[in-house]
């Protein structure tokens, strides 16, 4: 009997621990920076810019408001349902208007319409809005591919593409990574101009919080500035042919030390020197940016 116990006792001990892993994780999905969409994730990734910190900060605040509005209708619901049903009211009013309701339910939405929209045009103005930034890449997207440019780091180009299935390489993650991702320095402010070269095509990285349309004949701009070292994976989530599935976008974010040697690598690599523009066709990431 004394070992059934003991061995219930840590069967229950084990469970508890689990229970308690399983509540954290839960409460604190910002805890992990994860960068990619994980398998049956619950919300949204977390921020790695300024941007996405204020849109989920917003997406907060309307939830509130929509728990609020629904909760209160649901109320209401209630109240008629056992108020006015048949049984207790066998011979129906008719009551047709009422001024009081009627105003309420016309001025009490605009004053909510007006509650939201005043941080909504500010969240807006601070998306829209580049601040001084130290650098600028250029994306152009075409079917099915990214080309990346950066006009004031020596003016060098190259084209990222997805990895087939078949040659990836252990740890690397199938649809997401690619031959040669964008690498940018942390902590930067970064203007991003974005553009097409035929179909309409979208630069979209979720923790990032920026999506720009890449349209032929157009120069849309958006800007980011990313918190910490990693690697982030967006894709084009504008239906733009048969391969739309393979046109991911991975982003290396380094130091400063390690952009600027990646920056020299890629000007030599490209037979840049000086202020001369040289397209490097499929230039490689270096280790640092890799690890």
């Amino acid at each position: 009997m004394g070992g059934v116990r003991d061995r219930m006792k840590t069967l229950a001990a084990r469970a508890g621990a689990a229970l308690t892993l399983a509540a954290l994780t839960l409460a604190a999905p910002g805890l992990a920076q994860a960068a990619e969409p994980k398998p049956w994730e619950l919300g949204m990734q977390p921020a790695a810019t300024p941007i996405t910190e204020r849109i989920h900060s917003f997406h907060h605040e309307l939830l509130v408001i929509i728990s609020l509005i629904t909760l209160f209708v649901l109320g209401l619901l209630l109240y008629v349902i056992l108020r006015f049903n048949h049984r207790r009211h066998p011979a129906p009013t008719k009551t047709s208007h009422n001024p009081v309701i009627e105003i309420l339910w016309t001025v009490v939405p605009v004053v909510i319409l007006v509650i939201i929209a005043i941080p909504s045009f500010k969240l807006m103005y601070y998306m829209d809005r580049v601040p001084p930034q130290a650098m600028t890449i250029k994306v152009t997207g075409h079917q099915w591919y990214w080309s990346y440019a950066y006009p004031d780091q020596g003016g060098f180009e190259f084209n990222s593409n997805v990895i087939p299935e078949d040659q990836l390489k252990p740890g690397q993650k199938r649809l997401l990574d690619v031959d040669n991702p964008l690498v940018l320095p942390v902590k930067t402010n970064v203007r991003v101009q974005v553009t097409g070269t035929d179909v309409i095509h979208s630069w979209f990285i979720p923790s990032f919080g920026v999506q720009e349309y890449a349209i032929i004949g157009r120069l849309n701009e958006a800007w980011l500035n990313v918190k910490n070292e990693g690697t982030y994976y967006g894709e084009c989530n504008q239906i733009c042919g048969v391969n739309h599935a393979f046109m991911p976008i991975e982003i290396k974010v380094v130091s400063q030390s390690d952009f600027q040697k990646w920056v020299a690598d890629q000007k030599k690599a490209a037979g840049i020197d000086g202020g001369g523009t040289t397209v490097a066709a499929g230039a490689a990431t270096p280790a640092a940016a890799r690890d």
